[in-house]
């Protein structure tokens, strides 16, 4: 019977290739070692707004918790970068607006969800041929309480980097990841070796200092948490460090040596949309909220809504130089604002030295 289950296992893998996955990998449910430091994480508050963190109790790291029936654990590895506008000169051009790379396209959510769904299919018909057992599954794709690092970690598709993302040796760290828990017994993988060495790039390099420690995040200053994750005030002493960022953050995976190594996406769904990898602040904060929708129709950016869109604007124009232009656009704006987005635009005014009666 080992025979089938790892001859099923390859197959796995040979069906992910050709799904469009860069790469698969198996794991056993044992996530015990996580619990310490992840309780420990919690008890600091580094998880800020992000209450779903905390609700679910240990299903997070006891996965036959979350899904009874599983024992094993598909990962699947998603490559994103986009063949976009050079991501450092964007940054350094505070007149533009600065844009994960990862959401430059469709929402992942929903491309990741439909490959594995294919993937899943592709093993339940297997499994009613030839092994004569039900197979039980279940998606997810950064959706419910999955460790999924850890998990893509211990399946051998790459190590926790020390910003603590995901970094493959001969990929670096621009993909998406996936899981399937599933209920046969399939040979697991072996982990990879770290191999961050003494590095601190990522460490260094992050505006807020949000890496507090190797492999500490505190999400609460972090860029990428503040500008999606965070629905109130952007606290002042962030604001500056932010610049002109206005969804997400890069910087750590831009200066990681491993990401000389990264290759550009193969998926059109990945494909930038509507300039945005190039795009001036004034022009998107103009926008109305129905050009917000139309625009980010299909797009995980659409998730944040229009007014906390407005408010990470906001910020960005506060931190350009100062014109005849970004002051009027946030004039315009000022009247017509939500309290949360006046005030952001009130603080931007000031920056310019415009202060209002």
């Amino acid at each position: 019977m080992a025979d089938i289950w790892d001859q099923l296992a390859l197959q796995i893998k040979d069906w992910g290739q050709e799904i469009g996955f860069a790469q698969i990998g198996i794991a056993d449910i044992d996530l015990n070692h996580t619990k310490d430091h992840y309780l420990e994480w919690i008890k600091q508050g580094f998880h800020g707004e992000m209450h779903y963190m905390v609700k679910h109790g240990s299903r997070r790291y006891q996965p036959d918790e979350l899904v009874p029936y599983t024992i094993r654990i598909i990962s699947a590895r998603l490559n994103y970068f986009p063949h976009s506008h050079n991501s450092e000169a964007v940054l350094k051009d505070d007149q533009k607006a600065f844009i994960s790379r990862y959401a430059l396209g469709r929402d992942y959510h929903k491309v990741m969800r439909a490959k594995l769904k294919k993937l899943s299919d592709k093993i339940q018909k297997e499994a009613h041929k030839t092994l004569d057992q039900s197979f039980e599954f279940r998606l997810f794709t950064d959706s419910a309480p999955v460790m999924e690092v850890e998990l893509a970690e211990k399946s051998g598709l790459g190590w926790r980097g020390k910003h603590t993302l995901l970094i493959n040796k001969e990929h670096g760290s621009w993909f998406f990841l996936g899981e399937i828990y599933i209920n046969l017994p399939l040979p697991v993988d072996k982990k990879v070796e770290n191999h961050c060495g003494t590095c601190t790039s990522c460490m260094d390099v992050c505006p807020t200092k949000a890496i507090v420690g190797p492999y500490k995040l505190d999400a609460r200053k972090c860029i990428s948490y503040l500008t999606i994750e965070h629905k109130s005030s952007i606290p002042l002493e962030y604001r500056k460090q932010i610049g002109n960022r206005v969804y997400g953050c890069d910087d750590c995976q831009l200066y990681c040596p491993w990401n000389k190594f990264g290759q550009m996406t193969k998926e059109d769904d990945f494909k930038v949309r509507h300039g945005l990898d190039d795009i001036e602040l004034v022009e998107c904060f103009l926008w109305t909220e129905a050009e917000f929708i139309k625009y980010m129709e299909g797009s995980a950016i659409l998730r944040i809504g229009y007014e906390q869109w407005l408010r990470n604007i906001a910020i960005g124009l506060g931190n350009a130089k100062t014109s005849e232009t970004i002051v009027n656009a946030l004039k315009v704006r000022l009247s017509e604002a939500s309290p949360l987005v006046k005030e952001h635009i009130s603080w931007a005014l000031a920056q310019h030295n415009f202060h209002m009666n």
